[in-house]
């Protein structure tokens, strides 16, 4: 598929004045969560609700970090969702889950993020 970065916004769910603009994420269907750097969300004040979770890398190398809750928009698309306290040297990314929160897909030929269409429903 290869790689492509995008830009999101970041909100407090609770406080939405407060939020910062990440002009290059990296799109990552292979990560569930997005990461996001903890000075960041330290910033905005988004607070570490699950700490030290496990986490397994590409290297196959397990490291922790915690979690906290953000809103995460893209254009007129957005949800709420478990978001990693990047710490130095982690990649930003944007995961599998928040794509699918907002309801979009990765275009591989395209190289972007685009509506997923109507959602599914029983």
């Amino acid at each position: 598929m290869g790689t492509f970065t995008t830009s999101c916004q970041i909100e407090n769910s609770i406080d939405r004045g407060k939020s910062i603009t990440i002009s290059k994420i990296l799109v990552d269907t292979g990560s569930e969560l997005s990461w996001i750097s903890a000075k960041d969300l330290e910033k905005i004040g988004i607070q570490r609700e699950k700490k030290d979770l496990t986490f397994v890398m590409a290297n196959g190398q397990k490291i922790t970090r915690s979690v906290g809750f953000a809103l995460i928009r893209i254009e007129n698309y957005f949800t709420i969702d478990e978001v990693v306290f990047a710490e130095e040297g982690d990649l930003l990314l944007l995961g599998a889950r928040t794509l699918e929160g907002m309801n979009l897909i990765v275009d591989p030929v395209k190289k972007k993020i685009v509506a997923a269409g109507p959602l599914p429903a029983a």
